[in-house]
């Protein structure tokens, strides 16, 4: 029942921002945390960042701390992530996830997205 559906990214140079949203459909994972987490070629999917659905608190991952943002919208039901000073060593694919199985940051989630590719070119 559940859906997540990233859009957003792009091919972009380095310095440059972009804005990924995820929207949610189904009711399963509506009071749950969302995450974002990125996978480059040859790496494993690590966490990017989290944000409670109705607490608003947020977690990032030191590696985009101070140049990314998540913000959530409880009424359209979307999860967005503001990248600024975007970095080659960015590129990857960014993917939506809910309903975390483990810890916040580990990549254990009930559901995910289908990714959205970001590039980030130097």
């Amino acid at each position: 029942q559940v859906q997540l559906v990233e859009s957003g990214g792009g091919l972009v140079q380095a310095g440059d921002s972009l804005r990924l949203s995820c929207a949610a459909s189904g009711r399963t994972f509506s009071r749950s945390l969302m995450a974002w987490f990125r996978q480059a070629p040859g790496k494993e999917r690590d966490f990017v960042s989290a944000i409670s659905w109705f607490a608003g608190s947020a977690d990032y991952a030191d590696s985009v701390k101070g140049r990314f943002m998540i913000t959530r919208d409880n009424v359209k039901n979307t999860v967005s992530l503001q990248m600024n000073s975007l970095k080659p060593e960015d590129t990857a694919v960014y993917y939506c996830a809910a309903g975390p199985l483990g810890g916040a940051r580990s990549a254990r989630y009930a559901a995910w997205g289908q990714g959205t590719q970001v590039t980030v070119a130097s």
